[in-house]
């Protein structure tokens, strides 16, 4: 029995696979759910747009808190508080009775996720192999789009069976278990878990040392990432756009019923997972094989973004529902190819302190969310049509590529201890122990 058991890393990995799973039905099953309420509240495409947009704003600020939280004080405890609050929102929001009661809901689940990628960075900082950020990056963040692909089908069979409001309580209910599981499996150090093998430990980083911050080094770790995090703003807006207004397109433009939207939406979802997991392992085999963070990383990621950019191009000319949903997909699949790439620079740039540093990318690129949905709202109120939106995508993934060749993964940051005796030394904690990254074979 005990060789049928998983590794105590691939068990910590499967718990994170969860987490993001749930947070992401848990996030976007709104936009399922807003083929129904919409009418019931008698709201508008612009107020959809506020309600959409409404999680980010608290999600941006919680991002750069929570990766200090976790750096801080840990993972598991950042995580079960997280949990909590986004499990509390989540069952809110099916008893929400208007405009403003959404907005309240969307707004406190924004605050209870905002800390969940940074911790789970954090987390993986210790329990992952620096050869394998990447797959791990990718085989969590696909997890998140498996969720985006089960929850308009998942919240559409309740909406049927019972209301838009169910739908949202037995979610709230899975987050709770969740937790519970956390709780009882996740131990902030490799080395304390019961189950862990000498083998594992041994493959795994050094333990990292808890940043002892100096005046200026968050500014100063800011402005390095601040590259990074532009990139990731080009990748949230195609993401978001997707992610908020995919049903209501395929229904508004080729006047489809929901259940044929939500299959079309779907489909385009399911394209993300393949592209998380693709881009992660492609990314570790390019580093293991050349030991090129850049090309690993920066190189890897132009290459996605301009075919994003170039998969949309046929989505403005071609008005065809089939022809949408594969050319949708196709950008979907390499806009996700970026996750595994982007979400490894934190931890390569800023080892001991990743949680911080992925919140600042995160915190940063994530204001797209904000931006993006209302824009299309706006624009699709205004216009009636989508082209206008998905060409000013195209313009984003031209700006992202371009952003690439400037953000310097291989350049570790390098703190300093504050100051104790009237000067500052360095510490190098970017840095971590070298690992043979060139594949020999």
């Amino acid at each position: 029995m005990k060789r049928l058991q998983p590794k105590a890393t691939t068990m910590v990995l499967l718990l994170l696979c969860l987490m993001y799973f749930i947070t992401y039905v848990d996030r976007v099953n709104i936009s399922t759910a807003a083929g129904q309420f919409k009418t019931e509240l008698g709201l508008s495409n612009t107020q959809l747009g506020f309600i959409f947009s409404a999680f980010a704003y608290p999600y941006v600020v919680f991002q750069f808190i929570g990766g200090w939280v976790s750096d801080r004080f840990g993972a598991k405890r950042t995580l079960i508080a997280c949990a909590l609050i986004w499990a509390i929102a989540t069952t809110l929001t099916g008893l929400a009775g208007g405009f403003g009661t959404l907005v309240a809901a969307r707004l406190l689940l924004g605050l209870g996720e905002g800390a969940t990628f940074p911790a789970s960075t954090s987390a993986m900082a210790s329990w992952v192999r620096r050869d394998k950020r990447g797959m791990a990056q990718g085989i969590t963040h696909s997890s998140a789009r498996l969720g985006n692909a089960v929850a308009p089908m998942l919240v559409l069979a309740l909406m049927t069976a019972f209301d838009w409001r169910f739908a949202f309580y037995l979610l709230g209910a899975l987050s709770f278990g969740w937790l519970v599981l956390w709780y009882v499996t996740y131990t902030e150090k490799p080395a304390d878990h019961p189950r862990i093998t000498e083998k594992e430990i041994q493959s795994l980083p050094p333990p990292r040392v808890r940043p002892v911050e100096a005046p200026g080094t968050w500014a100063r770790l800011y402005r390095r990432l601040l590259p990074v995090s532009a990139v990731y703003f080009c990748y949230n807006w195609i993401l978001w756009l997707m992610l908020d207004w995919m049903p209501l397109y395929f229904m508004h433009s080729f006047h489809l019923n929901i259940k044929k939207a939500v299959i079309f939406t779907s489909g385009v979802f399911v394209a993300g997972v393949f592209g998380d997991l693709v881009g992660g392992l492609v990314s570790d085999r390019l580093l293991r094989r050349t030991g090129n963070l850049k090309l690993a990383r920066s190189y890897l990621v132009a290459f996605c973004m301009t075919m994003t950019g170039l998969s949309l191009i046929p989505v403005v000319l071609i008005h065809d529902p089939i022809y949408s949903l594969v050319f949708l997909a196709a950008a979907m699949f390499f806009n996700e190819m970026n996750v595994g790439p982007m979400w490894a620079i934190p931890m390569d740039v800023a080892y001991d302190r990743s949680g911080t540093a992925s919140g600042i990318m995160s915190g940063t690129g994530f204001t797209a969310a904000i931006v993006s949905p209302v824009v299309a709202g706006f624009v699709v109120d205004r216009l009636g049509n989508w082209n206008v939106t998905f060409m000013l995508s195209i313009g984003v993934m031209a700006c992202g590529v371009l952003l690439t060749f400037i953000m310097k993964p291989d350049v570790p940051f390098v703190a300093h201890l504050r100051r104790t005796t009237g000067s500052s030394l360095p510490e190098h904690a970017g840095h971590e122990a070298t690992l043979p990254l060139v594949d020999k074979r």
